[in-house]
């Protein structure tokens, strides 16, 4: 197993716990659960595949990623009884996890097939955060990509630091670690801290 795909499939299981997390906040049957689990898992990954032509998508050909969502989903269910009283900073700390690791994943993705840079940085964007926004939109909740805490910058710079360090000559490990460390430290950063970019408000004044 190579150590990308092993990041891939660590990736799937937190966000598929984040999904799963979400679930039990809103009470949903096992079903819901499972549903919840998958597309935040696989979400941004499916989008990702479905843009660069990559089909038929990741998990679709290789099925250990449905494992690893029932898995997680099973173990969730089994392991953890009452949702509403796991402590509110574990759905967000393990959703800057999967994020570190779903924006490398996704720039390493579009790299190996010779997209550029840039395009590489978009989707590790897409990767990153779209299983995210898939997930809070069920939720009938404000995706934390469109919140002003800063989430979408941390995957971008991650993206940037990513596919930088390759083109500087750094080995494929290290480019990898330094950008998921330093995408998980910017976002666990701005959880404890409430860091922001400045909001966009056109509210007038009353005369």
């Amino acid at each position: 197993m190579s150590w990308i795909y092993f990041f891939d499939l660590c990736g799937t299981s937190v966000f598929a716990l984040t999904g799963a997390l979400a679930a039990g906040r809103h009470r949903m049957d096992p079903f819901g659960v499972t549903v919840l689990a998958a597309v935040t898992a696989v979400g941004g990954g499916t989008i990702r595949d479905s843009i660069i032509g990559a089909t038929p998508v990741f998990w679709l050909r290789d099925p250990n990623y449905i494992i690893v969502i029932l898995a997680t989903v099973l173990a969730t269910l089994l392991l953890v009884r009452r949702p509403r009283k796991v402590p509110q900073y574990t759905l967000p700390i393990a959703d800057a996890l999967g994020l570190a690791l779903f924006t490398v994943i996704g720039a390493q993705k579009a790299l190996s097939l010779g997209l550029n840079g840039m395009s590489a940085v978009v989707m590790g964007l897409i990767t990153g955060v779209g299983g995210g926004i898939i997930r809070d939109l069920l939720c009938r909740q404000i995706p934390m990509v469109l919140r002003t805490e800063i989430y979408a910058t941390a995957s971008i710079i991650g993206g940037i630091g990513y596919t930088v360090s390759l083109q500087l000559g750094m080995g494929p490990k290290v480019a990898l670690w330094l950008a998921m460390l330093s995408t998980l430290a910017i976002r666990l950063a701005a959880i404890r801290w409430h860091l922001s970019l400045p909001a966009f408000d056109l509210k007038t004044k009353r005369e």
